[in-house]
């Protein structure tokens, strides 16, 4: 039975003796994030270098809803600077940065719209939790709310 185990057991099923046998300190410098950060990294795998992208466009989405939130950019303006942003950030990155051959991977469309829709939802939902914040802060300040003005029913019916 001991036999059994130690065919079943790879060195891979080890993450300790994986690192002792590649050198120890080196989990960095083999690591998908690692290669995202250096310029030019070869990317034998497809899908580590997609979900790189996919990754990068959540952070930029968190970044600049929160950004959006607070100052508050909103409508049409707002989104679309988020969009010119969001995708400008990451096709300088893959063709600039990393210089890869967009056509590996489908073209330049498809890896400019690679978790597009996703980060845009979180976008949307940073923005609206900012403002909210945003207004709790100031609501809750010493200054007394702005006031709205209030037109009374009957002063309505009477213009009408």
């Amino acid at each position: 039975m001991s036999g059994a185990r130690r065919k079943e057991e790879s060195p891979l099923s080890h993450p300790q003796q994986h690192l002792v046998a590649n050198g120890g300190g080196g989990a960095l410098r083999g690591s998908v994030w690692g290669k995202a950060l250096r310029s030019d990294s070869a990317w034998e795998d497809k899908d580590e270098f997609l979900d790189v992208i996919y990754w990068f466009r959540q952070i930029i989405a968190v970044i600049l809803g929160v950004i959006w939130g607070v100052v508050p950019l909103k409508g049409f303006v707002g989104i679309a600077i988020f969009c010119l942003i969001n995708a400008g950030v990451l096709y300088l990155y893959f063709s600039s940065f990393q210089q890869i051959d967009e056509e590996e991977y489908g073209g330049t469309w498809e890896l400019t719209k690679e978790g597009f829709m996703t980060s845009f939802a979180l976008f949307l939902g940073l923005c609206y939790d900012s403002v909210i914040l945003h207004l709790l802060k100031h609501s809750l300040s010493s200054s007394p709310p702005p006031q709205i003005p209030v037109i009374p029913f009957g002063a309505v019916l009477k213009l009408a």
